[in-house]
């Protein structure tokens, strides 16, 4: 039996977004800064219905808790088939194999659900949990990129990570 549920986000997860985020900033920096604000869930939910992008919730099953966010972004059909993946844990779901769960589960929608054939990770480089995380679910590092994206006002350097699907 699963211990997490997947699920598109809706409109009604926004509070308990936004009470996982504010709890869990510490334990997201510097990684991630997630909005902590109604505004912030709005402007972000917005993207994922008007957009290349798919927001995913991930929630323990038995106390329906907020175990992770996951984006699919800037998704690409036609011949391409690709897309970028985002994502973070909360606070207090940590070592016990849920965001592993999660992500596979992700994976999987990414490619049955979607029809993607690769999916890319960029992380920094010392962000050593999440590296662990994408290389225990099949994901392959392709290489480094300078200066890639800027968080928090400033530029970070980040490793490419990818996987594709294993169906021909």
């Amino acid at each position: 039996m699963t211990s997490l549920l997947l699920a598109p986000v809706r409109r009604s997860d926004c509070a308990d977004l936004v009470a996982a985020n504010l709890a869990s900033q510490n334990y997201h920096a510097p990684w991630v800064k997630a909005f902590t604000d109604r505004d912030g869930f709005d402007a972000w939910f917005s993207q994922n219905l008007t957009g290349a992008n798919i927001g995913l919730v991930a929630r323990e099953s038995e106390s329906l808790g907020v175990v992770g966010v996951f984006t699919l972004s800037q998704i690409a059909l036609g011949n391409f088939r690709s897309c970028y993946l985002g994502y973070y844990g909360m606070v207090g779901f940590g070592k016990r194999g849920l965001m592993t769960e999660a992500l596979n589960a992700t994976m999987a929608y990414a490619f049955d659900e979607v029809g993607l054939n690769r999916v890319e990770a960029n992380i920094q480089p010392q962000n050593l949990r999440s590296i662990a995380l994408v290389a225990r679910c099949g994901f392959i590092k392709e290489g480094f990129s300078k200066r890639y994206l800027k968080i928090d006002g400033e530029w970070r350097d980040h490793e490419r990570w990818a996987r594709v699907t294993d169906v021909v």
